[in-house]
């Protein structure tokens, strides 16, 4: 099994591009692949490999400067889920598009998943998914407001937009995001818009669905990931999704079933909006992944994204 390790840390790096090369140069020793990101205000990425690899990329990133409390969550794969490795300098390492917000001095309160069930079902709660539409659209907690943002940077700006009805008769605000960091720019952008009870969920959907029972919980449907597994359950057990090669976005097992859907090509949702030029060209790549696997290679072609901006500042992963 591959080890395939989420993490993310705000920290102040005064210089971040000279952590890239170094960073970059542990991972391939050690035959890492995913995707990094560096940024002033910290790291984020998904990186995948042996349980000693990761373990000693882990070690290096923790002597980086705010970062001896990485933050990271663990899953396994059957097959390497990414096909390279990258590290990439971007201005924040989640894209909100706010100066000014800094989740290393002020977030909302850290709400574990044992406690999480009583706080979203509290009537004074308003729970808010902070994620982009398509990940909302395969799975998201009762009760939640979908903002239907096509991009976190879109999160601002609705919020400000709607912040009356949604606080409305409320007394405090819950958010939660796949794995945690969106949630920590949201809660430190909406403390900064004057909301004093802000809470978000502690390790996100992943550690939620991990160590909830699934008699317990009060999540419904599947967590979209960004890479190769496309979605996970309870206990992060793999999902029922697939990702349409075209798009890029999940595509369920009905949508599988549509006239509409052409493997490794289009799907429902972006049916009818390439040229024939363009789905050829989709449609070679796939037969170039199928003719590789045949013959057990990886193909360079495949992209996958990794946790957050994949379809904020394409393509990520």
């Amino acid at each position: 099994m591959i080890r395939v390790c989420a993490l993310y840390r705000f920290a102040t790096f005064p210089d971040p591009a000279a952590l890239r090369k170094p960073l970059l140069a542990v991972a391939e020793a050690h035959g890492i692949r995913g995707t990094l990101l560096l940024a002033n205000e910290g790291i984020n990425g998904t990186i995948a490999g042996t349980h000693d690899g990761i373990e000693a990329l882990l070690a290096h990133i923790r002597t980086l400067p705010g970062c001896a409390d990485l933050d990271y969550k663990d899953s396994t794969a059957e097959a390497m889920p990414f096909h390279r490795m990258k590290v990439r300098l971007k201005r924040e390492i989640v894209s909100m598009g706010v100066d000014g917000i800094d989740p290393t001095r002020e977030v909302g309160t850290y709400v574990g998943p044992a406690e999480w069930n009583a706080l979203i079902a509290d009537p004074r709660t308003v729970v808010i998914d902070t994620r982009n539409d398509y990940e909302v659209a395969i799975g998201t907690f009762d009760g939640a407001v979908d903002p239907g943002t096509k991009s976190f940077r879109d999160f601002p700006a609705w919020f400000r937009d709607h912040r009356d009805e949604l606080l409305a008769g409320k007394t405090r605000v819950a958010m939660f995001c796949t794995g945690g960091i969106r949630c920590e720019k949201a809660t430190a952008f909406l403390k900064a818009e004057g909301v004093e009870d802000v809470f978000h969920l502690d390790g996100g959907i992943l550690k939620y669905l991990e160590t909830m029972p699934a008699e317990e919980s009060r999540w419904n449907g599947e967590c979209f990931v960004f890479d190769a597994r496309v979605a996970v359950g309870h206990g992060l057990a793999p999902g029922s999704h697939a990702l349409c090669h075209g798009c890029r976005m999940p595509v369920s097992p009905e949508d599988r079933a549509s006239p509409l859907y052409v493997e490794g090509v289009s799907c429902p949702a972006c049916h009818g909006t390439r040229d024939a030029e363009r789905l050829a060209a989709y449609a070679e790549r796939h037969r170039q992944e199928r003719l590789a696997a045949a013959r057990g290679e990886a193909h360079v072609g495949a992209r996958f994204a990794s946790p957050d901006d994949a379809r904020d500042e394409p393509h990520k992963g």
